[in-house]
């Protein structure tokens, strides 16, 4: 029997939150860095470099749960796949690839084809599979991991590359954003939450943290807006407001299904990469759909002719 006294002390919400917005601000200030450097070789480079990590890092933090939860999946096979799709996506998002310069369209076929040819491929692979008898079951978890994960993600590089737009300033905007509504709701939550939001899920969550991540992340995006909107097509102060009210919610979403997996599979974190957060996938939760949400947002409202 362990000794109490030699027991490591949990720790205070303070001391919790202060290591979450460290790991948070050093990983995302590398990102940035790169990403504003002036040399297209290193922004590039590195972007693409850290982006797959995330995503190949959380697809794997994905499969742990699947399995933990008794889920058969295609693992290897699954991120491969994931690695493909991120180098896919960059080289024709940079126009190394085809002939249209990165076009939107040309992006969204490629993808689209992907998946397609993925899907065959796990249906091959269970064809040969000798031992794995639940071929529906592994053949939806592995696509479901890819989806969630590096095809969501992919957004961010759609995001910093759209053509015509300086899309760095959007992919600031939209982390900045993204993590004002969950530090708003961290800290609202802890000071004055009282009424949970779902609390078979997360325990945590309360309607005031909730509120809070409205008002803090729209109140930062018209901040930015304010000062970086002229770098900005497009950007205004109505579609500032519209996009925090968005973005703070679809946030929160976000980070209660990242919850209802971990629960589903009795793991408290991810994984335990990160200090003070927990797993990749603990990172990415409020970002994976936001990425999209502000892509199709940037495409079809801001530059839409």
């Amino acid at each position: 029997m362990s000794d109490p006294a030699s027991a490591t002390p949990s720790l205070s919400k303070t001391q919790v939150f202060l290591r979450r917005l460290v790991s948070t601000v050093v990983l995302w200030t590398a990102i940035l860095a790169a990403m504003f450097s002036g040399n297209r070789f290193i922004a590039d480079g590195v972007f693409v470099l850290i982006v797959a990590f995330l995503a190949l890092a959380g697809l794997v933090e994905f499969y742990g749960l699947a399995q933990k939860r008794g889920l058969a999946c295609f693992k290897i096979s699954g991120v491969i796949g994931g690695g493909l799709l991120m180098v896919g996506t960059f080289l024709h998002v940079t126009g190394h690839l085809g002939t249209a310069n990165g076009s939107p369209a040309r992006v969204n076929d490629f993808e689209t084809s992907f998946l397609i040819l993925f899907v065959l491929g796990l249906c091959v692979r269970q064809f040969v599979s000798r031992s794995n008898t639940l071929g529906i079951q592994a053949i939806s978890t592995t696509l479901f991991g890819l989806m969630y994960v590096p095809w969501l993600l992919n957004f961010i590089q759609k995001i910093n590359f759209f053509p015509g737009v300086e899309g760095k300033y959007f992919l600031l905007y939209f982390i900045l954003i993204t993590k004002f509504s969950d530090m708003g709701a961290y800290i609202v939550g802890s000071l004055i939450g009282r009424h949970k939001m779902i609390p078979r899920i997360s325990p945590g969550k309360t309607w005031e943290g909730f509120g809070g991540a409205i008002v803090v992340s729209t109140g930062a995006s018209l901040v930015f807006v304010h000062f970086l909107g002229d770098h900005m097509a497009g950007m205004n102060w109505v579609h500032a407001v519209v996009l925090g009210v968005i973005l703070s919610s679809t946030a929160v979403i976000g980070d209660l299904i990242e919850s209802l997996f971990k629960r589903e599979a009795g793991a408290k974190d991810s994984g335990n990469i990160l200090p003070g957060i927990g797993g990749i996938l603990d990172l990415l939760d409020s970002l994976l759909f936001n990425a999209p949400i502000m892509y199709l947002y940037l495409r079809h409202v801001l530059t839409n002719p």
